[in-house]
Formats: C-alpha cells, sequence, structure tokens
C-alpha cells in the first residue's frame, strides 16, 4: 500500500485532478506515508503538521486505500462537516474508492419529530423569533434526509427554539416513540454502523467510550482504524467525561478537615 500512498502524492497524482491546487509537497507524502505504515502495522502515529502542508490528505489517501472500517474523529463540528462534505467525496472520487461514508454527532444536533410536534401543540414562546424559527424548522423537517441543524442556515444553530425541537438522553421516548421509524438519530446511527468511514467529533468519540464501560448499547461500530484529527485538543474532551472537578470552595473546606 506504502507505494500506491506514494504515487497519489507524485507528479502524476489523480489529486491533481480533483483540487486545482493541488503540488506535490515532500512534508505531506511523508506523512501520509507514515499513516500508511502505522495503518499497516496496527501500530499508534503522533504526527504533527505545520500549516500547509495538507494533513487532511494526508491521513484519508492512507485510511481510504487500506480498506476496513475507518473512524474519523475532529475537534469542532464544522470541521467535521466539512471534512464529511468537502474533502472526504473529494479523495474518494480521485481514489475512485468504493467506500461508504456517514456522518455522526450528538442527538442534540438532530430534529427530532416528537418534540416537534409537540413544540408546535404548546405554542409556548417568548419571542416572534421563536415562532418564525420554528416554522422555518418544520419545514426543513419535512425535506431534510438528516435532520441535522446544521443543514438549515436559516435558524443559527445557538437559537433557544432547538432546545424544544431536539431530545436528550433523558426525554427519548426510545422504542415507545410514535414517530421511532422516523427517527433522524437512529437513521443516522444505522448508517453509521454500516459505513466503511464514520466521521464523528472527539465529544461523540468519548460519549461512545462511556456508554461502553456503562454496559449501554454502543454509538460506533468495531473499526480497524481511529484517526484524531486536532488531537491535542483530546485531553480536555476526554476530561469532560471521565475527569472530576473541585471548586475552590471544596477545596478550602477540605483543608478545614
Amino acid at each position: 500500500m506504502t507505494s500506491e500512498v506514494e504515487r497519489f502524492f507524485s507528479e502524476q497524482s489523480p489529486l491533481a485532478t480533483e483540487v486545482a491546487s493541488f503540488r506535490p509537497r515532500a512534508q505531506q507524502r511523508d506523512m501520509a506515508m507514515a499513516v500508511a505504515e502505522a495503518i499497516r502495522d496496527n501500530a499508534i502515529l503522533v504526527a504533527e503538521a505545520g500549516t500547509g502542508t495538507g494533513k487532511t490528505f494526508a491521513y484519508l489517501v492512507p485510511a481510504l486505500l487500506a480498506g476496513g472500517k475507518v473512524v474519523i474523529s475532529t475537534g469542532t463540528k464544522n470541521l467535521q462537516d466539512q471534512l464529511f462534505q468537502k474533502d472526504l467525496p473529494m479523495v474518494r472520487d480521485a481514489l475512485k474508492a468504493p467506500v461508504s461514508v456517514a456522518l455522526l454527532k450528538g442527538r442534540s444536533n438532530y430534529v427530532c419529530h416528537y418534540h416537534l410536534e409537540l413544540a408546535q401543540s404548546n405554542g409556548l414562546f417568548k419571542t416572534r423569533e421563536d415562532v418564525k424559527h420554528l416554522a422555518k424548522i418544520v419545514n426543513y423537517a419535512k425535506v431534510s434526509q438528516s435532520g441535522d441543524k446544521s443543514g438549515l442556515a436559516d435558524v443559527p444553530e445557538t437559537a433557544p427554539i432547538w432546545m424544544h425541537v431536539t431530545s436528550t438522553r433523558d426525554n427519548c421516548l426510545g422504542q415507545e416513540c410514535p414517530q421511532h421509524e422516523e427517527c433522524f438519530v437512529l437513521k443516522a446511527r444505522k448508517e453509521a454502523m454500516e459505513a466503511d468511514v464514520i466521521v464523528v467529533n472527539h465529544h461523540l468519540f468519548f460519549a461512545d467510550v462511556m456508554l461502553r464501560d456503562e454496559g449501554v448499547a454502543e454509538l460506533l461500530p468495531a473499526c480497524n482504524t481511529v484517526i484524531f484529527d486536532e488531537a491535542h485538543q483530546l485531553p480536555e474532551t476526554a476530561s469532560l467525561f471521565f475527569g472530576e472537578s473541585l471548586s475552590t470552595s471544596q477545596l478550602f473546606d477540605l483543608s478545614q478537615d
């Protein structure tokens, strides 16, 4: 596989036909070769690449060529969307790789049909803007294939209305939900389980680890390769799920014992 990876970062690279700005770069090729070797040997690789190296292509090419299931975790949802909507399709087309890809986020990122209906029937909104946003979300839910709120640019992801039309782990009705068959969350999770490449973010990845530790059904499938983009954010994200915090007052009380 390493020779094939090297070819894709040469002057004759198929990437040149997909990316007008593509130019062979030694650092990008070296990183791609290191990633390919790590995947081949089932090894752990920590790689740091400077701005302009083209690190995304450097890990996507060997990951797609290697085959097997791949989980790619990003530091932010914006990067997650860019990877899924732009970079992955571009590399897949250049490689002519017959791989299926899926995007998976936390449940709060998807419209919930049940809570959307509740919001419509209750009509308890504080502002006219909430009412306008609700109407747009209702129309979006009818035509969207994913229900991902990032796909509705007319309603900011920070808009208060979203908390009324999405579900949480606590208020989800599960299989008892009358809208169970149309659930966007279940659809996204099913697609992720079946895909060759799954794009997630660090928060969702560690949520999956936590659920596995608790004996709850996992969100992600078993995989051959895991790639963390912006891995320097991992300690902070992991501490949110597995760390303990102490306030100043708690430390003061402890010192008095």
